[in-house]
Order: C-alpha cells, then sequence, then structure tokens
C-alpha cells in the first residue's frame, strides 16, 4: 500500500466539495422525508430518494479523514494541539450561535436565574444545541483516539488491516435488527462506531486496485443502492415498521454505497474547468465552517425567504435551497475570517 502524494490526491478534494453539498441537500430534504402521510406521496418519495442519494456524506467525510491523517508521523501533543483547537473553538461559538437562536425562537428561555441559566447553557453544550453537531462530537472523539489508531495502521500489514475492517463489517452486521438476536456476549465495542470509516478511508485511499471496469461497476453499485435505500425506506414506511436500517450510516447499505462513490472518486481523473476548480477549492477551505453554520441558514431561508422543499416542486426546490445554503454559508464563513485577530478561531 502506497501513500497518496499531495498532487495525486484531488480527487479528495473533488469528492470533499461534493459530500459538503450532500450534507446540505440531506438536511434540507430531512423535514419533507417527515411527512409521510401529510404530504402528495409523490413528493414524500422525491425526498426519500434525495436522502437515499446523499446519505454517503458524512461517512465519506470521515472516511476522508482517516485518508488524509493516518499513516504519517507527528507528535502527540502538536497533533493534539493543532487538530482538537481548529475543532473544538469554531464549534463552541456556533453550538453559542444556535443556543441563541434556539431562545430567540422560544424554544428555550432564560430567566432572572443566572446559575439556572448557565446550567441551560451548559446542558446545550453537554448534548449538542443543534441536530447536526452530533457529527463534531463524534469527530472529537475520533481526533483523541486517532494518534493510538494511527499506531496500529503504521505498523499494520495490509491483511491486519482488512482484519480489522473485516471485525467491524461483521459486528456492525450483528447489530442490524433481526440479526441482533445472533449477537453473543463478547465484547465487541473495540470495534464498533465511525472508528471502521476512519480505517476504511484510509484503507480505500492506499489500496491500488487491478480490477478492470473498476469506476463504471462502482458507479453502478452506488446506483443500485439508491435505489435499494429508497424503495426499501418507502415500503418499511408503508407497513409501519419503526426501523431505519436502510438510512443508518452504520448499517451495511450506507457502508457500500460510501465504500462506492469514495472509489469511483479515487478512479475518477477528472480535470475540472478552472473556474470549477476554484470553486471547489475556495468552498473546501471552509468546509468546516460551512458544516457548523448551515443548519441556521436552512432555518433563516425557510423563516425569512419561504425557500426550502416548499417553494416549488421538491425536485428543484431541494437542490436549489442547500446551492443557496452553501452558498450564504462559504461567504459568511469567508467574511468571519476576516474579521481582526479572532475571526480565523471562531470562523471554523
Amino acid at each position: 500500500m502506497s501513500v497518496p502524494k499531495p498532487q495525486n490526491i484531488g480527487w479528495i478534494s473533488n469528492l470533499r466539495f461534493v459530500s459538503l453539498i450532500a450534507v446540505v441537500m440531506l438536511h434540507a430534504s430531512a423535514v419533507l422525508l417527515s411527512l409521510y402521510g401529510k404530504v402528495p406521496l409523490g413528493d414524500w418519495f422525491t425526498a426519500d430518494v434525495f436522502n437515499a442519494l446523499v446519505r454517503f456524506a458524512v461517512p465519506v467525510f470521515v472516511m476522508i479523514t482517516g485518508a488524509l491523517n493516518l499513516g504519517k508521523d507527528y507528535e502527540l501533543g502538536d497533533f493534539l494541539k493543532k487538530r482538537l483547537s481548529r475543532i473544538v473553538t469554531p464549534f463552541l461559538f456556533w453550538s453559542l450561535i444556535f443556543i441563541g437562536y434556539s431562545w430567540y425562537n422560544e424554544e428555550i428561555s432564560f430567566d432572572n436565574d443566572t446559575w439556572a441559566n448557565i446550567k441551560l447553557v451548559l446542558h446545550q453544550l453537554k448534548f449538542g444545541s443543534s441536530y447536526h453537531l452530533w457529527y463534531v462530537y463524534m469527530l472529537i472523539g475520533l481526533y483523541l483516539f486517532m494518534p493510538v489508531i494511527n499506531k496500529f495502521i503504521k505498523a499494520a500489514t495490509e491483511r491486519e488491516i482488512q482484519y480489522f475492517l473485516a471485525l467491524w463489517l461483521v459486528i456492525m452486521l450483528l447489530e442490524q435488527p433481526y440479526l441482533s438476536r445472533f449477537k453473543p456476549a463478547v465484547e465487541f465495542r473495540y470495534f464498533e462506531g465511525y472508528l471502521g470509516y476512519l480505517v476504511l478511508g484510509y484503507y480505500l485511499a492506499n489500496k491500488e486496485f487491478q480490477q478492470k471496469h473498476l469506476k463504471p461497476l462502482m458507479l453502478l453499485a452506488f446506483v443500485v443502492l439508491v435505489a435499494v435505500i429508497s424503495v426499501g425506506t418507502y415500503l418499511v414506511t408503508l407497513h409501519n415498521y419503526t426501523t431505519t436500517v436502510f438510512y443508518e450510516p452504520l448499517g451495511p447499505f450506507i457502508v457500500c454505497l460510501s465504500a462506492s462513490i469514495f472509489i469511483f472518486f479515487k478512479q475518477s481523473s477528472i480535470a475540472l474547468p478552472g473556474f470549477l476548480v476554484t470553486i471547489r477549492d475556495f468552498t473546501g477551505k471552509y468546509a468546516y465552517g460551512v458544516y457548523l453554520c448551515h443548519a441556521l441558514f436552512l432555518y433563516l431561508l425557510d423563516l425569512w425567504g419561504n425557500i426550502s422543499y416548499k417553494l416549488y416542486a421538491p425536485v428543484i426546490s431541494i437542490p436549489l435551497t442547500a446551492v443557496l445554503c452553501v452558498m450564504l454559508s462559504v461567504f459568511t464563513i469567508w467574511l468571519l475570517n476576516k474579521v481582526p485577530f479572532v475571526g480565523k478561531y471562531i470562523a471554523g
């Protein structure tokens, strides 16, 4: 396995850009997806297909993190200081912004009891002040463990990495509905969670594939998986099942979906026009900040401009809302970075 050189990872920049738009599109369609039986079936199914199409976004973000950070030499203290400070400070800033928005939206309220107000804020920070911030809590945990797993990655053979990934996948299957009854009382926590995506991203990024026609096969697999996930979700919803098995990031369908698009981009040598490269790189520079703030702009676009899935037909409105949200988020983060002294620390 060979470590990718910086000049050979343009595909990662492309994939990061697509994943950023995908995660915003996922959240732009989420409300409509929750309205089964209350909206026309065609509109609901549009949201279902869009959700299936973009569910790879967060897993691929984690895979990119693994591809770019594992297998490297770094000093423990320096790594934690640089990585965690870049994550935690903007996260705290935007968490407070979302707490303020919740107060403005009358979802929470403050009173004259200072200590009660402080506890309310701390409670929000402990569990997340917005639905999308769970990703940051997960990411912080991964970064704390990354120096440990990095030692394994650097010393491991390809077969040993495959062993880890195989156990991760098998244990994941044993967590699924109808299969969990077969899970023995063995302690499997060491092989569970998003850590597997971190290792999978490193493995796939560095693996030299020899298979012919791999790129079209991965595209075909992606299309088939989108169909299976969307139709499967429709069927379980139709029969009033409460499972979200087809949508679960830590489930076999999304793992395969994420791996297929990851490999597809790796095998693609797309020569983008110069202006698209500029847009991609400019957006990618502020990707973390865009993730942190995009939920606020989805709220505001709907509240102030009535721009959401309801604007036109959802097949048009959902991607339009996502693109407008990304544009506003990028501009905001760029502007915040211009604030003297503190901008680069709080914007993301």
